[in-house]
């Protein structure tokens, strides 16, 4: 995948779900939400570098592709969540909260201390003891996932 000339596009995103809503404590949303993050991931539309689908918020730290913006990535995932959710599982309530909070990642502490974070929301909010057994993150291990960004790597 190409980057774009900014080469520094790595962001860490949160979405919640509408109302806050545990729409991902079912493990079948959980699943299906997992699975946009990585279909979207295969077609080379952005890096995944992380991740953690929570029951009402997901985590990611991704890079865009050179052609999408930040905001074209979250449509892809929030909106084919969305499309997917509806058509395969039936449902039929709202899904998310409008927008997505967003920070870029500007060097090599700054992208471990995130990944941290991602990491151990579900050890801190009592979902698992270990980031390892959250079946619902990167940590797991369960995943491809994308590298840390060549830039960030210290050297």
């Amino acid at each position: 995948m190409t980057l774009a000339p900014q080469e520094i596009r790595t962001f860490f995103v949160t979405s919640n779900t509408s109302k806050r809503q545990p729409i991902f404590r079912n493990h079948e949303r959980a699943s299906l939400f997992i699975q946009v993050l990585l279909d979207n991931r295969a077609k080379q539309r952005m890096l995944l570098h992380e991740f953690v689908v929570m029951p009402d918020h997901f985590h990611a730290i991704l890079t865009p592709a050179y052609e999408h913006s930040l905001e074209k990535c979250m449509q892809f995932l929030k909106g084919g969540y969305s499309f997917q959710l509806k058509r395969q599982l039936k449902f039929q309530w709202e899904v998310w909260q409008t927008s997505f909070n967003e920070q870029r990642i500007k060097d090599f502490q700054e992208y471990e201390s995130i990944r941290h974070y991602v990491w151990m929301n579900p050890v801190r909010k009592n979902l698992s003891r270990t980031p390892q057994e959250y079946s619902y993150s990167s940590s797991s291990g369960k995943f491809e996932i994308d590298p840390m960004p060549d830039h960030y790597r210290q050297g």
